[in-house]
């Protein structure tokens, strides 16, 4: 399949050095923001890259569901691949895309385990089936068939007929805490804005531009 000719030119906006706030939170919740105001379907859904002990990659979207200046959490099953990995390599990515605003924002950092009366309280906020699902399913791990899922969910509705779902212990909160911040900017000819954040190590934010 020739892909050669697929191409979009990218002339929805601009970003200078002027533009920049001081934080890179303040700069990253304006963009959110701004997300959301344009009605993109998911704006917190990021790409979350990980690597294994061979230094071998793997990424997948997670939602994410708090930010502050501590960092970015998004939550997840304790004994999926993903936490096996973030066991042996706590550095991760994080990237965002918002296509139709033709801007990314890239995170890089160190993922910490939120507490778990921070895990219960988000956990008692999701619906009803969300917590079944989260005792249903043994995540990452190789099942025979579908019906495993389904029957293990049937399981969880009938131990659960009062609708209390306990937080389960092998399920909770991840916090990355962020080390460098970059946003993408399309622009026309493929010269696209890019700035970066970085922390130094007296823990102010540096900002540079970079080449597209």
């Amino acid at each position: 399949m020739d892909l050669s000719d697929l191409r979009q030119s990218y002339t929805k906006g601009r970003f200078s050095k002027s533009d920049l706030l001081e934080s890179p939170f303040a700069q990253f919740e304006n963009w959110f923001r701004e997300a959301q105001k344009a009605q993109l379907e998911e704006p917190n859904a990021m790409c979350l890259a990980t690597a294994d002990d061979r230094g071998r990659p793997s990424t997948r979207i997670v939602l994410l569901k708090d930010f502050s200046e501590k960092g970015l959490t998004f939550y997840s099953n304790y004994e999926s691949r993903k936490a096996a990995e973030l066991e042996l390599n706590p550095q991760v990515a994080a990237n965002f895309l918002w296509l139709p605003l033709q801007r990314q924002v890239n995170v890089k950092g160190c993922v910490e385990r939120i507490s778990k009366t921070e895990s219960l309280k988000y956990f008692l906020s999701r619906p009803f089936s969300s917590q079944l699902g989260a005792w249903a399913s043994p995540q990452s791990k190789v099942i025979t068939s579908r019906s495993i899922l389904e029957a293990k969910l049937d399981q969880m509705k009938r131990k659960f007929t009062e609708g209390k779902v306990p937080l389960p212990d092998n399920w909770g909160g991840y916090r990355i805490v962020p080390e460098s911040f970059e946003f993408w900017q399309g622009r026309s000819n493929r010269l696209h804005d890019r700035f970066i954040y970085r922390l130094d190590v007296s823990g102010q934010w540096l900002t540079e531009r970079l080449a597209p």
